[in-house]
């Protein structure tokens, strides 16, 4: 959804990109700069306007995952693929999407940490930030693990808490494979 202030990038058949604020093309190098540089920006098709930012982004993934060191792992990615089709699909996007904005939150007050002991306007880099993880690593993987373990429990919770209302909701039929009645787990 554009507004005002969002930066309109056209995509033309010739399959080139062509940025509208600065009147000139741009590459997925360029696209990429500007999700890094949190600019709010949409493509679209420039015959249909279409919007076509998601396949973009996609295609900024894909590009990031065959080169260098890959975020996701073959097995991940097997897990995701399940899911489309499955009745937990728009549940599944927003946990991740709510995962991922956790994480990123935490990683922001980190940093707002770090400034406040070390100054409004000490340059707090990559490189001191990947110093900072080098040695507080395992911590952070203890916080994630756990937040991990909460965050798969309270899912599960909701799993249950799905299925009893659909089985409270259709225990006047009878299907089969679908026990009536009261939960028999023990």
């Amino acid at each position: 959804m554009a507004t005002e202030h969002t930066r309109l990038i056209k995509k033309y058949p010739n399959r080139r990109l062509y940025d509208t604020r600065t009147s000139s093309y741009i590459t997925l190098a360029d696209v990429k700069d500007l999700v890094l540089g949190n600019e709010d920006f949409q493509v679209v098709d420039a015959k249909t306007t279409e919007d076509l930012t998601r396949s973009i982004l996609l295609q900024i993934i894909l590009e990031e995952e065959a080169g260098g060191a890959p975020m996701f792992t073959s097995d991940l990615l097997a897990q995701m693929i399940r899911f489309y089709g499955n009745a937990m699909q728009g549940i599944m996007g927003k946990y991740l999407e709510n995962n991922i904005r956790a994480f990123t939150d935490m990683q922001q007050k980190m940093q707002d940490h770090a400034r406040s002991i070390y100054g409004e306007g000490s340059t707090f880099n990559q490189d001191l930030w990947s110093q900072f993880l080098k040695f507080q690593g395992p911590a952070m993987q203890s916080m994630m693990g756990a937040y991990m373990d909460q965050s798969q429990k309270m899912f599960l919770q909701m799993q249950e808490q799905i299925d009893q209302q659909t089985r409270s909701m259709l225990s006047g039929f009878q299907f089969p494979q679908f026990p009536t009645g009261h939960d028999d787990k023990q």
